[in-house]
């Protein structure tokens, strides 16, 4: 009874470590090898996995013994305090230093965790983030204020917990973000409109869900990454869509979606403080611990640095490539200190970095709403994927350093185990005495 109790466990253990990894926006190859290595560790070898990024199926035993559990994955999303405690936890697990009981009691923890840093903190820091990446749009000092105020905006409406509003809330974000400077860019200077709609919005933008799709892809998990590909595609086109819809009631010409020109940008210094103030918004916006703070500002400074390198000495269309294939492995050397931050504390701040150089929502938008419809449209993927691809071979790169042959699959099928010792062939001597032997047995059987 003691077994079927531990792989129950186990196996509910297994699912919860999943589900939030999916929630900390992991791929999915990422967390079949976690999951792997934890099973391995608390004794389960016979343990097989099917991880979708809607439903996770983990079975235990072998043949008529084995047992399914399932799972549906909901739209739940960690903030970085709440990542970087299950990825504690996951170190722990792996080390076999953790009880599948104790593990459950730990993740039931993690998920009801409440935020470090006050609701206004929060709020506060999404407006900081916000600010530190116009800064790196390079507008006006006006366009600067406009970016706090819709950042603070922004960030009380995603105080909001309630699913159904969730939905909405990125369409309606862009709708009121894109009617206010659009009526502001009539009489002050703000730059570039478009682009500057792109610091408040940032963290709606799917840029990680696009990402993590290509890797799927080449990780051979099709149905996941083909499936995260075309949600990321329609989050996108969702939030053109609000950008467009407050163009029509505002009345804003075709033209206006084009860059504009403005008088007196921010001195060439700026950026240096902006990857600053962006580091400190997305530490006060997501309650990050304390001491993830520096990893997240180096991973920005690289993957700044990449996208400048790759604009000025290549092309500006490969600029955000550039800073992905930079930027990856030092997320992935970061994540494997004793004393560093999970990957996902310091990619995604990094990626939202690169938005503004890939310009995906910028080219979609300008795709719908000007003459240049198509090459627009052409240029928008081509950004949005090579920053994919960028962190696909940076990916790369890092495993087959740290790695090396371990990460080639052999195709193997294991044998069955024979149900009981009779079922093996006899052997060479069996043979030859079983007549002597049988006769022996029958002349017992008459004494008898």
């Amino acid at each position: 009874m003691t077994e079927v109790v531990d792989r129950s466990a186990l196996r509910q253990f297994l699912l919860g470590l999943a589900q939030g990894m999916n929630a900390s926006a992991e791929s999915v190859d990422r967390i079949r090898d976690t999951i792997t290595d934890v099973a391995r560790a608390n004794g389960g070898d016979d343990t097989d996995f099917v991880v979708l990024p809607t439903i996770i199926i983990v079975e235990t035993g072998e043949s008529d013994e084995s047992r399914v559990a399932i799972r549906s994955a909901t739209n739940a999303s960690f903030r970085f305090d709440q990542i970087a405690a299950l990825y504690e936890l996951i170190g722990r697990a792996r080390a076999g230093a953790v009880p599948p009981i104790d593990g459950i009691r730990r993740l039931n923890e993690i998920g009801a965790m409440k935020p470090r840093l006050g609701w206004f903190t929060r709020t506060l820091g999404h407006a900081i983030l916000t600010t530190g990446l116009a800064l790196l749009l390079a507008p006006t000092w006006q366009g600067v204020i406009v970016a706090f105020i819709l950042g603070f905006g922004i960030g009380l409406l995603k105080l909001v917990r309630s699913p159904t509003l969730q939905l909405i809330l990125p369409i309606a974000a862009a709708f009121v973000c894109a009617a206010a400077v659009f009526l502001l860019a009539e009489v002050i200077e703000i730059g570039d409109p478009i682009r500057l709609l792109i610091a408040p919005l940032v963290t709606f933008l799917p840029g990680g869900v696009l990402t993590t799709a290509t890797v799927e892809l080449a990780a051979g998990q099709m149905i996941s990454g083909a499936s995260r590909l075309v949600y990321g595609f329609v989050q996108l086109a969702l939030l053109a869509f609000g950008i467009l819809a407050a163009g029509a009631v505002v009345g804003v010409e075709s033209h206006s979606y084009e860059p504009l020109d403005a008088s007196s940008f921010l001195p060439w210094w700026v950026p240096a403080i902006g990857i600053l103030i962006f580091a400190l918004g997305n530490y006060l916006h997501f309650s990050a611990p304390p001491s993830t703070f520096g990893w997240v500002l180096l991973a920005l400074v690289v993957a700044y640095v990449g996208q400048w390198a790759g604009t000025e000495f290549i092309d500006p269309t490969v600029g955000g490539f550039i800073g992905a294939v930079a930027v990856t492995p030092v997320v992935f050397w970061i994540a494997g200190l004793r004393h560093g931050a999970p990957s996902q504390l310091t990619f995604l701040p990094a990626f939202w970095l690169l938005v503004p150089g890939a310009a995906g929502l910028v080219g979609l938008t300008e795709a719908v709403a000007t003459d240049n419809g198509l090459a627009d449209f052409a240029t928008a993927l081509i950004s949005v994927m090579s920053i994919a691809l960028g962190v696909l071979i940076g990916t790369a790169l890092y495993r087959v350093v740290h790695h090396g042959a371990e990460e080639f699959v052999q195709f193997a099928v294991a044998l069955p185990a024979p149900s009981d010792a009779e079922d093996a062939p006899p052997s060479f001597w069996a043979r030859i005495t079983g007549p002597w032997r049988r006769r022996g047995m029958d002349r017992d059987d008459r004494r008898r």
